[in-house]
């Protein structure tokens, strides 16, 4: 908020002897602006008299004024501060029996101060007072309300002046207005009031909007002989609210809606009173009507510890230097014995708003309030100078703290995959509702999250699963010619509740997808199929020492007959991942797969089976387990089964588990031939085996008699019948 100063009446109060030189007056602004006042323009002049734009921010109202932008000055120039000097006489007649104070709303109005001056005679200002408001752009009105406006922009605390002769019944009333008020304001507009805006009333009605704009009824003329000058504290959010609502904008409601001094009340109507009777006669009654109510504000103090601070800032700062700021900001600061020099500083009544209390000590037992110490180092790093600040990097000791543990398994994953050869990709989680509902992923059933306000109507859901986006990306390459296609992606997806007052469920899924045709000089050229898929699963899975399996089954968006779910051992009932040929037949065959990535971890894990709920799975414990290998050779062996095509390979597995020899450490699938020579409806299955024993080597004799126990099982239970 840009505000004009006048140097020479920023003179008044801390010597400036730069200010008769240009180059002076630009060290100056430099300097302001370097301590976070900036000076926009220095350049603007009224008659001989030079003055500054400062860039006052809102939680600064203590600068909007010359008094408080003195201070800092004197601060950042190493001067003395010397606030306005003034005597009072006061006549014998006591001010409290001319006027009553009454405050019906505490928490909008804690103080209310007034002081009463008998035998004013109202007229033009004298030239030295009329030149100080003209120099910032104010008009001159008359002597009295031209004091009350020098003294808004030299103390920061506003004023009004009321004839004391229309304030019917000497009673001043500070309360809501009522329904159906109004009030005529001093720019002449009839204003209709509400019951939320605080008003000055007396026994008749409201004479002044408070805080905002002045009565016409009972403002100061030439007529006037007695005065009451208000001087008040208004709650900031009560104002704006009048504020606004009525259209109204004052150097008064600037103010009070930025905070005003809840301290400067007294002294300031005080310092008004003083120059009232120098400018325009008068005698001021004795003492101060002064209405406070609430309870008193806490005392605000933080604790300011050298070492802590340099740590922060990465710089040494002179202890004298900070007690001398500190000490000229008015903070008052007491030395602490310690390590390090520290001082107890108590913030003054002036920078209330801006040096807040901390949220987790908002109040102590003692009425004490404990302040941020970042707002007492930000005092001292802007006196010092933000561009003296040196630029280097802080020292950093210790090592780093551990990975977090999900975010170390996500990454362990992500490696692993792109080691097989996929790239990883990362789409919206936003998605189309149509390819949302043909492809809906693992749990098909659960509730979609739809969008108030959608990017578009293809980014109108939140995704139920990766596979619409990893689809996507895939057709894209393939229409750009891309021979091959080898995508994952970690993420979040998003499932909602009946209730929609609950947040959606975000599980974690990996996907993946590929197709097309694969090799290299060195390799024979393949077409990508589901078995790539499979084999990167189960390897991924056999990293983290989990077992997984997969059972055919119809799942939504693939080929029938070509997909399968993906269960955890261990697990009854629950499936954790779906795998197999996508439906649509564009470009080349894609295979995809969705994965909980919770199915990877050997904890107790949440899976979701219904729109609403989860089911607590305990995971087993990792099948990982390493030993040291034989020293004596193994013996390899295969055997070709013919069987029923729609014999699962899964099946086979078990009953080899189920009569597996002591000495078989090892067994999988070879190869699979369905063609010439093999009867329609039956498939070729080569299973390779391996034995070794860890104290002998095995003889061949040995191996065959296994082989033909497990053959002969194999081939009962299995074997092709027409």
């Amino acid at each position: 908020i840009a505000m004009e100063f006048s140097l020479s009446w920023l003179a008044q109060y801390v010597d400036l002897p730069e200010i008769t030189t240009r180059e002076g007056g630009d060290e100056i602004a430099r300097r302001l602006t370097a301590a976070g006042l900036a000076v926009e323009n220095a350049d603007v002049s009224f008659e001989d008299e030079r003055l500054f734009d400062v860039e006052v921010t809102t939680n600064r109202p203590d600068c909007m004024n010359h008094l408080g932008l003195a201070r800092e000055l004197a601060v950042i120039l190493g001067r003395e501060l010397r606030p306005p000097a003034f005597e009072l006489a006061e006549s014998s007649e006591n001010a409290a029996d001319a006027i009553s104070i009454e405050i019906e709303e505490p928490t909008l109005c804690p103080r209310y101060a007034a002081r009463l001056v008998r035998g004013v005679r109202v007229g033009p200002s004298p030239a030295w007072l009329a030149k100080r408001l003209q120099s910032i752009g104010l008009r001159s009105i008359n002597n009295v309300v031209d004091v009350t406006n020098f003294v808004l922009w030299e103390t920061g605390q506003p004023l009004h002046a009321f004839d004391l002769a229309k304030i019917e019944g000497a009673k001043i009333v500070v309360r809501r207005a009522r329904v159906g008020e109004t009030l005529q304001t001093l720019d002449g507009v009839e204003r209709k009031l509400e019951p939320e805006m605080l008003v000055i009333a007396d026994g008749q009605g409201p004479v002044a909007l408070a805080g905002v704009m002045g009565g016409l009824l009972s403002e100061t003329t030439h007529a006037t002989v007695d005065l009451l000058i208000e001087s008040a504290h208004f709650d900031r959010r009560a104002v704006r609210t009048a504020s606004k609502k009525l259209g109204l904008h004052t150097d008064a409601s600037h103010r009070f809606e930025r905070g005003t001094d809840l301290e400067a009340c007294a002294w300031a109507a005080e310092r008004a009173a003083a120059l009232i009777v120098e400018v325009a006669g008068g005698q001021v009654l004795a003492g101060t009507v002064d209405a406070r109510v609430g309870e008193p504000r806490p005392v605000r103090r933080g604790l300011l510890d050298l070492a802590r601070f340099e740590a922060f800032a990465g710089f040494p700062v002179p202890a004298a230097d900070v007690e001398r700021w500190l000490q000229g900001l008015g903070f008052e600061p007491r030395a602490v014995a310690g390590d390090s020099p520290a001082w107890e500083v108590q913030v003054p009544s002036w920078r209330w708003f801006d040096v807040e209390a901390r949220p987790d000590r908002p109040d102590g037992s003692d009425g004490e309030e404990v302040v941020f110490p970042a707002d007492l180092f930000e005092e001292i790093l802007r006196l010092h100078g933000f561009e003296t600040v040196p630029s280097t990097l802080p020292a950093i000791a210790g090592a780093d703290a551990p990975k977090n543990p999900v975010v170390a398994r996500r990454h362990r994953a992500q490696l692993h995959i792109a080691a097989c050869g996929f790239a990883e990709a990362i789409h919206y989680a936003f998605g189309d509702p149509a390819d949302g509902e043909a492809l809906p992923g693992l749990v098909p059933e659960a509730r979609v999250v739809r969008l108030v306000n959608p990017l578009s109507d293809r980014l109108a859901v939140m995704r139920r699963s990766l596979l619409p986006g990893l689809v996507e990306s895939a057709r894209f390459n393939q229409r750009r010619g891309a021979s091959s296609v080898r995508l994952f992606e970690v993420g979040r997806v998003f499932y909602g509740h009946e209730d929609l007052t609950r947040i959606p469920d975000q599980p974690e899924r990996i996907g993946w997808i590929c197709g097309g045709r694969v090799g290299t000089p060195w390799e024979r050229e393949r077409d990508l199929d589901f078995f790539d898929l499979k084999g990167v699963i189960e390897s991924l899975a056999e990293t983290f020492g989990v077992k997984l399996s997969f059972r055919a089954a119809e799942i939504q968006g693939f080929l029938a007959g070509s997909s399968a779910e993906i269960l955890r051992d261990g697990i009854e009932g629950v499936k954790v991942g779906i795998i197999g040929r996508l439906a649509t037949e564009e470009g080349y065959p894609l295979f995809a797969a969705e994965l909980a990535s919770d199915a990877l971890w050997a904890e107790p894990v949440g899976f979701l089976t219904q729109t609403d709920g989860y089911v607590l799975v305990e995971l087993p414990e990792p099948l990982l387990t390493v030993e040291a290998p034989s020293r004596f050779p193994g013996i390899s062996a295969d055997l070709t089964l013919t069987h029923s095509s729609e014999t699962a390979w899964r099946e086979i597995e078990s009953e080899i588990h189920a009569r597996r020899p002591e000495l078989l450490i090892d067994f999988g699938l070879k190869d699979r031939y369905r063609g010439k020579g093999v009867p329609d409806g039956a498939v070729n299955t080569t299973i390779y085996f391996l034995y070794n024993a860890a104290d002998r080597s095995l003889t061949q004799d040995e191996v065959n008699e296994w082989q033909r126990e497990l053959a002969a099982a194999l081939e009962a239970r299995f074997g092709w019948r027409a």
